[in-house]
This record gives structure tokens, C-alpha cells and sequence, in this order.
């Protein structure tokens, strides 16, 4: 199975993976994180290439189109700067996966906080634990599932962190 993480960060969502015999493929615009995430794949997967894991954004992946059965998106979207930010970040994400691929994704939202988290603008919002982030609501996701054309797998599950922030997780099918 062809897994790709977009937005991959030094690998910790992948080290399972790896050490499983999937083929692994990663994507984030810090280079060290990069740096770091191939020598992972070094140690635990030596077949896979240094070019699977590279340094741009998730908005603007190399990867083929299609590539993917897996994508994953594990806090990473809710660093999206504005509302055509997020849009660019989840259109990349979603381009290249397989259809019938799972689009698992893990994010910042305002739900079961609403009350608590203050709008800047453009869909950011300064949260309790005094960090500013992207914020969806359950409508939000919604409306993108169906504009992606996707299928919900699960129902939307929200975890509040010690009434800070909130994270969302997100299991879509593409069609």
C-alpha cells in the first residue's frame, strides 16, 4: 500500500509504517524535518528512495496525481494562513490521492469550544492556550466533503484538550 503524509513533519506519524513494509512517502516545507524523516526511513526502510520524503508545501506536492491509496494530514491544516490558504492545502492533499483512497486527516476546530476561541479573520481564531490557528466547524467539513466528492467514513470525532484547543479527526473515502 502507497501511504503519503502530507505535511510529514520529522516522520513521528510514520515510524509504524516504515517498519511495516509499506512504501512511504512524505511531504513538508521545513527542510530539517525532511532531513530528519529520511534518516528515519534509513534506519527502519533502507529500500525506499531519499526522494520519497521531500521539502515543499502540501499546496504544492510533486507527487503525480493519483498516487496515493492513503493520505495522510495529522496537524497540518490548521496552519493554513486564510480561508484560500486551507483550500490550496487540502486541494493539494486530496489531488493526490488514489480514487477509492482514504484521506485521514487530524485538525484544529472550534467544535465543542465555540464559545472559547475568538475570530481574527480569514478562519483563523486566537484559541485559550493563547496560539493562533485555521479553525473548522462540523458544517465547514461537511460542505468540503461534499465538494471534494467524498464519502464520510466515520462520524466527525472532536477531542478538547484540557479546554485549550480542540482536534478533529476527519476520515473521508474519495469517490
Amino acid at each position: 500500500m502507497r501511504i503519503l503524509d502530507a505535511g510529514c513533519g520529522g516522520g513521528r506519524n510514520l515510524e509504524y509504517l516504515l517498519g511495516s513494509g509499506y512504501e512511504v512517502f512524505g511531504a513538508d516545507a521545513n527542510p530539517e524535518a525532511i532531513r530528519a524523516v529520511r534518516a528515519l526511513a534509513a534506519g527502519l526502510a533502507p529500500r525506499l528512495p531519499p526522494d520519497n520524503f521531500r521539502v515543499e508545501p502540501v499546496e504544492a506536492m510533486s507527487f503525480p496525481d493519483v498516487h496515493a491509496e492513503v493520505v495522510l494530514s495529522s496537524a497540518v491544516l490548521h496552519f493554513a494562513r486564510d480561508h484560500a490558504h486551507f483550500q490550496a492545502m487540502l486541494d493539494g492533499s486530496w489531488r493526490v490521492l488514489r480514487p477509492g483512497g482514504l484521506f485521514f486527516c487530524r485538525l484544529a476546530s472550534s467544535i465543542g469550544m465555540e464559545s472559547r476561541v475568538t475570530p481574527i479573520g480569514g478562519g483563523r481564531h486566537r484559541l485559550p492556550d493563547g496560539s493562533e490557528r485555521y479553525l473548522v466547524d462540523e458544517a465547514a467539513l461537511m460542505t468540503a466533503t461534499d465538494r471534494l466528492g467524498g464519502e464520510l467514513l466515520d462520524p466527525l470525532k472532536t477531542t478538547i484538550v484540557q479546554n485549550q484547543r480542540c482536534m478533529t479527526t476527519w476520515v473521508v473515502r474519495k469517490g
